[in-house]
């Protein structure tokens, strides 16, 4: 079977959207299948295109044993709303400049960015009469930021797009159990056509190793210093914990908030927050989440339930360390289901600053957490059982098409 994906945001890019279509073909490729990859340049978030591709419309490198098309994507930050709209729409149009590059396809997975993905790929499926796989990240436009929905003619293009796409996909892969009722209830898709795929993680690079024994018990997080997530509530939580000197909580990665974060920890003079402000490599990242003690994920109280599943708590589990979640919804029911961590209401940095303190006063229950997540990760959501989803859903639609 040869497979085409089409991610606009791919590894070196930051983010779930990239580690999960990274996921998937290498989770195709474990299992004999040829993967051909379409992405844009190296941009996600920072924008910082390098330089020996800007004036580039394609470029081709392999990958892990995957070949990747690199098409065009302008140097502009993924910074509000309008830089992000040029971003997809460039993708949008760059991804069909390697055309005539593809021979091959008996499958198309349209990766990200979210449902927008969709309209290359149909035009891929009409000349090579293969069916369409849509992943879905985040629902669109039910998860973009409320002040850009509040216009109802943005909401109600939304809409339409989301709709097009989901009805003209042969297969819908939400990423979260939570997103199967949006799009049967609200779009009218039929159960049938849609496959809750997870994530995934790797389980041999994010994997257990010994913490960094420097007499403190530490606290990460660790990624994109994005909307998403609540960083006043982490900061509030550390002054809280000024007086434990033996507590430090570590902020590592980049992105818009990045010097907000700064700034507040200057001006709240915070000693016990540590921040690295530059990009690792997935390595580096994983070796960094098995050094420290616990791990975080503030979500920002948005005023509902989280229905999709940050990628991150399975990198999270994958290394063994108890998680503690701050979070709504999915989020919060999985951690407690796979009983590897601690879930706090989001914003509530008192609660945060407690689940600190007894994850550090109780070592062996803050083991036991980090275990079942291991095992849980291992069991069900390793790179091998995830390429043997994907291609149960390539298979069953093929029969069907």
């Amino acid at each position: 079977m040869d497979v085409l994906i089409l991610s606009q945001i791919f590894p070196p890019d930051l983010g779930g959207s990239a580690t999960r279509a990274y996921n998937v073909a290498k989770g195709l490729l474990a299992h004999n299948v040829n993967v051909t990859v379409i992405a844009g340049f190296p941009h996600y978030p920072t924008g910082n295109v390098p330089k020996h591709l800007r004036k580039k419309a394609l470029a081709i490198e392999y990958l892990d044993g995957m070949k990747v098309i690199r098409a065009y994507m302008p140097p502009i930050p993924a910074k509000g709303f309008i830089n992000r709209i040029i971003l997809f729409i460039s993708f949008m149009l760059s991804s069909l400049f390697p055309f005539f590059l593809v021979r091959r396809i008996d499958g198309i997975f349209a990766a990200n960015p979210q449902v927008l993905s969709i309209y290359p790929a149909l035009i891929y499926k009409f000349f090579h009469r293969c069916p369409v796989v849509l992943n879905v990240d985040d629902l669109w436009p039910e998860d973009i930021e409320p002040e850009i929905t509040r216009s109802s003619l943005i909401r109600r293009l939304g809409e339409v797009l989301a709709k097009i796409a989901y009805v003209m996909a042969d297969a819908i892969t939400p990423i979260s159990p939570g997103y199967t009722k949006v799009i049967k209830g609200k779009y009218g898709i039929p159960e049938s056509k849609i496959h809750v795929v997870r994530g995934g993680v790797n389980t041999s690079k994010f994997k257990p190793m010994p913490s960094k024994n420097n007499g403190k018990f530490t606290v990460l997080y660790s990624g994109a210093f994005s909307v998403a997530y609540d960083f006043d509530q982490v900061l509030k939580a550390a002054k809280i914990l000024e007086k434990y000197e033996d507590v430090e909580i570590i902020l590592q990665g980049g992105g818009e908030l990045l010097h907000h974060v700064k700034q507040k920890v200057t001006e709240m003079k915070l000693k016990n927050v540590k921040i690295i402000d530059k990009i690792l490599s997935r390595q580096d990242v994983a070796k960094l989440m098995s050094e420290v003690d616990t791990l975080l994920l503030p979500l920002r109280d948005f005023g509902r339930p989280y229905l999709g599943i940050s990628s991150k708590l399975y990198e999270y589990q994958a290394v063994g360390k108890p998680i503690i979640c701050c979070a709504d919804g999915q989020p919060a029911e999985y951690v407690n289901e796979t009983r590897s961590g601690i879930v706090v209401k989001p914003g509530d940095y008192k609660a945060l600053a407690n689940a600190i303190l007894y994850l550090k006063d109780n070592s062996e229950i803050a083991e036991k957490l980090g275990a079942s997540g291991r095992n849980y990760v291992v069991e069900k959501l390793s790179i091998e059982s995830i390429g043997r989803e994907m291609m149960n859903v390539f298979q069953q639609i093929a029969r069907e098409v």
